[in-house]
């Protein structure tokens, strides 16, 4: 059974910095990329950013681009994205998401709320 935990959310200043931490298991991580979404109040869940299997190849929303990194360390089956220079309309709940075999796999999520 595929599992991701995300972890390192919390309330931040506005101009401040995050590192949010997926952990997965059950299946071959190196196998797979992986994705971060977020999802504010009344809004719907959106793309964040995407790593591709050996971390080779990112890609990023506009609206991170420039802040956000996202990285991997296949050794420890764990995902990271490292925001910077938060604005308060970077709060949301930040989940974690793979692909396997066409089905979708979420995590329960972690809020990030960016205070002005």
């Amino acid at each position: 059974q595929v599992q991701l935990v995300e972890s390192g959310g919390g309330l931040v200043q506005a101009g401040g910095s995050l590192r949010l931490s997926c952990a997965a298991s059950g299946l071959t991580f190196n196998n797979y990329a992986m994705n971060w979404f977020r999802q504010a109040p009344g809004k719907e869940r959106e793309f964040v950013a995407l790593i591709n299997m050996n971390g080779g190849y990112t890609y990023y929303a506009n609206s991170v681009k420039g802040r956000f990194t996202i990285s991997r360390d296949n050794a420890k089956n764990t995902a990271y994205l490292q925001m910077s220079s938060l604005k308060p309309e970077d709060t949301a709940v930040y989940y974690c998401n793979v692909n396997v075999q066409d089905r979708a796999y979420w995590g329960q999520g972690t809020q990030v709320t960016v205070s002005s």
